[in-house]
């Protein structure tokens, strides 16, 4: 079992906080259009980040729980890829302009970070008091895998979102932005912007890719600590990443497959090991190094695949899949 000191928790929140203060900084306070060149740097740093602090975590605990931190990042990042989609989406639908579009994922993100905070406590503690919890992860991720392909050529209807219907209801919404601002005036009544509908939107998914994200990885590892820093340290470096391959989103038609087969994949390994521990010690595991191997190995054909599709199919185009079908289409069938 891992064993990690008060102040290792304290170093590890301490460095999260600053990166975020830094995201913060460039996304909140000063907006501006991202080039290239910029998200570039950002996207190499905080991957490099990550990295270090694997090496630094292996050699202070061991290669075994450095494994897992590793796998757990990976899986973490391939899904944040998916929550990038969805991020597009967003901002296509409702027209964000660019200048305001780092706000948008900053406060993403920090959200996201509090959500997965506070499913990783409960996820953990569930774990712990119930063994036959990594049966009900397992087949939640099993049909999420189901579903996920099931629709992998849709897109998630966003303004039919439970969450934004909801936000509509409680406060009027303007049809202009107005600098930045969630609410401002409109013929003297206090009204919402589009973009803290936005923002609405983005919460909203959030939660739902926390309740997808925090069973997948809790499949590589148990330890509660490994789990945060693999979705804080693969989240934190989500803002740069959706400003360097937005452009390129759309030529990996064949992700939202290779994310289902992950998540299906993780699902059968937490079955697995709930066999193992509750039914028989006979049931075999599968092995974490055996994960990563079959994780890298996903993603990499997916992307070898996805990249020769487009090559010879140009009209092709990338969707973030969806866990459900979009209104129009039931009402249609």
């Amino acid at each position: 079992m891992l064993e990690v000191s008060a102040l290792e928790w304290v170093i590890t929140l301490g460095a999260i906080v600053a990166l975020l203060a830094i995201d913060l900084v460039q996304g909140w306070l000063r907006p501006h259009k991202v080039g290239f060149k910029e998200a570039t740097a950002w996207s190499v740093f905080y991957i490099a980040v990550a990295i270090a602090f694997g090496v630094i975590f292996a050699m202070v605990h061991g290669w075994d729980f450095g494994t897992q931190y590793f796998t757990g990042y990976i899986v973490e990042k391939s899904l944040s890829v998916d929550n990038l989609f969805v991020f597009v989406v967003i901002m296509t639908t409702f027209a964000v302009p660019e200048e305001h579009q780092q706000k948008v994922l900053t406060f993403g993100i920090v959200l996201a970070l509090i959500m997965r905070a506070i499913f990783i406590v409960v996820g953990a503690a569930l774990l712990n008091l119930f063994s036959f919890m990594f049966l009900v992860f397992g087949v939640l991720l099993l049909w999420t895998a189901v579903q996920l392909y099931r629709h992998k050529d849709e897109e998630p209807d966003i303004e039919d979102n439970m969450v934004v219907k909801g936000a509509k209801r409680l406060f009027p919404v303007s049809t202009e932005y107005d600098a930045g601002k969630l609410f401002t005036r409109d013929n003297g009544k206090r009204v919402a912007t589009p973009l803290f509908l936005v923002l609405v939107a983005i919460g909203g998914i959030d939660l739902l890719f926390a309740l997808d994200s925090i069973p997948a990885v809790f499949g590589v590892t148990q330890e509660a600590y490994i789990v945060f820093a693999c979705n804080a340290f693969a989240l934190l470096g989500l803002r740069a990443l959706f400003f360097l391959v937005k452009g390129l989103l759309d030529r990996l038609v064949y992700l939202s497959t290779g994310l289902a087969i992950i998540l299906g994949f993780i699902g059968v390994k937490l079955v697995l090991h709930w066999l193992h521990v509750d039914i028989s010690p006979s049931v075999p595991e599968i092995p974490t190094m055996l994960s990563l191997v079959v994780i890298l190995g996903i993603l990499a054909i997916v992307t070898v695949a996805s990249l020769i599709k487009t090559r010879g199919d140009p009209a092709a185009k990338a969707k973030p899949g969806s866990l459900r079908a979009r209104k129009e289409r039931t009402e249609q069938n």
